[in-house]
């Protein structure tokens, strides 16, 4: 919004790692963040849009960068959610990368859906949480704790998280059972599009008051803040 992205540089430095992890090549900060300011120039009105950027092998062997833009659409600022009928596969060598082999989040958001709710929990074959569909989660335990499951079981390293565990003296990387996850006072949806959304319904079962709560609120402000 604004002709500006937020949070360029971590975008930025997460393609070049993302790029060299996948195999993709080399690329360099200054073009990504050149290539991320374009795109951006289109919102100088103030309109918000969801910004693309990704990086592709071009036809001689090189990393191509590829730029796309969409509307931001409608977004409902309290959500629910379902469990994924599928259990995520867990860590591989490349699994905190973002890339394009995203059958198993799109299976589970295709059963959110389906049941009329906004996003999908992902549960590994041990019963731990790992990440949801579109979103990385936190949950507010009844012990005022506030947890968010490791990348070391298999989830996206995404830019909200990492911000929130830099702005969020609280937060804490821990694993989180399903029986965690239903005792939850609060559990938020977190992701660098939509800020943080309250998650106030699992499974048709409501989440503590099943109403936003002062850390899903706390979280969206520190997600908003700019720098």
């Amino acid at each position: 919004m604004g002709g500006r992205v937020w949070q360029a540089h971590r975008h930025a430095e997460r393609l070049l790692r993302d790029a060299q992890l996948l195999g993709l090549g080399q690329l360099d900060l200054a073009t990504c963040l050149h290539e991320l300011a374009e795109l951006a120039a289109a919102t100088r009105d103030g309109s918000r849009a969801v910004l693309r950027l990704e990086v592709r092998r071009d036809w001689d062997g090189l990393p191509r960068l590829v730029g796309s833009l969409r509307a931001w659409g409608d977004d409902p600022p309290v959500w629910r959610a379902v469990t994924s009928p599928l259990a995520h596969p867990g860590p591989t060598p490349t699994s905190r990368a973002k890339s394009t082999e995203r059958s198993v989040y799109l299976t589970a958001l295709d059963a959110a859906r389906a049941a009329g709710a906004d996003d999908a929990l992902l549960f590994d074959g041990a019963g731990f949480l790992v990440e949801a569909a579109r979103t990385h989660l936190i949950v507010a335990s009844p012990d005022g704790s506030l947890r968010t499951p490791p990348l070391t079981r298999g989830g996206v390293a995404g830019i909200a998280r990492a911000v929130l565990l830099d702005r969020e003296a609280a937060l804490r990387e821990t694993d989180l059972s399903a029986a965690d996850v239903a005792a939850a006072r609060e559990l938020i949806a977190v992701n660098a599009v939509r800020g943080a959304r309250a998650i106030t319904q699992l499974d048709g079962c409501p989440i503590g008051d099943a109403r936003p709560g002062p850390w899903s609120q706390r979280l969206a402000r520190a997600l908003e803040a700019d720098c």
